[in-house]
């Protein structure tokens, strides 16, 4: 376990809002976001059909990588999870065309969380995730930020609870501090099966904005891919 590990904060991001949020930014989060709301007690019920699987994305940015899973897997349901409000935009601007917001036919496999993910995994019921994804997550490089990296020794359990004997949960880093993080965490841990990452985007996981960024930067993701032990 990396040495002297704090507890992590009552909140695990930073800011919310970007840029200030245009006209059509403020009628997507006040008409369209409510009608893709979770509920998070009962979240098979809350897609309106019985999913095959259900999948959590924590952070999902920009939502390139969201809106490739609901559509190359119509039968699952994915929780897509985001706090930041310009991310949430994005999203959804790409789910209804300008005018639609309030009446547009939405994705019938796609829910939104747009608060803090660590507060839904408390709400959710044990062992009710067959997929949880984390990818370029904010690396929060200084050390004495560390409490608020998402992976982190006293969360473990907490994800682990909501995830299914099996289940799978990507991470992915191109940051070199939460890279080594991320091995030393998971190194000391019994939770998880945690093979070595893959230096290369596998099979099956959508890119996103964040890794072309850091290609073009010249920096090396790393992929991990855990499950969880029975």
């Amino acid at each position: 376990m990396p040495p002297e590990v704090k507890p992590p904060p009552d909140r695990l991001y930073g800011r919310a809002r970007g840029h200030k949020l245009r006209p059509r930014q403020e009628k997507l989060l006040a008409e369209t976001l409510p009608r893709l709301a979770l509920d998070p007690d009962d979240p098979l019920r809350a897609f309106g059909f019985q999913p095959k699987a259900l999948w959590l994305e924590i952070g999902f940015g920009g939502g390139e990588h969201a809106l490739a899973q609901i559509s190359a897997f119509p039968g699952n349901g994915l929780i897509a999870c985001e706090v930041f409000e310009n991310g949430i935009c994005s999203l959804l601007s790409r789910l209804v065309p300008e005018g639609g917001e309030a009446d547009e036919t939405l994705p019938a496999n796609l829910r939104i969380w747009p608060d803090d993910a660590r507060l839904l995994l408390t709400k959710l019921p044990d062992a009710c995730l067959d997929r949880l994804f984390l990818l370029f997550p904010d690396p929060w490089p200084k050390a004495r930020h560390a409490k608020r990296r998402f992976v982190h020794p006293a969360q473990l359990p907490l994800v682990a609870r909501v995830l299914k004997p099996g289940a799978i949960w990507r991470v992915a880093s191109d940051d070199p501090t939460y890279q080594d993080w991320v091995r030393s965490v998971m190194a000391d841990q019994t939770l998880f099966d945690a093979p070595p990452p893959e230096t290369s985007r596998p099979m099956g996981w959508p890119p996103t904005r964040y890794e072309a960024k850091a290609l073009k930067a010249g920096r090396t993701p790393l992929y991990w891919t855990f499950s969880r032990r029975a």
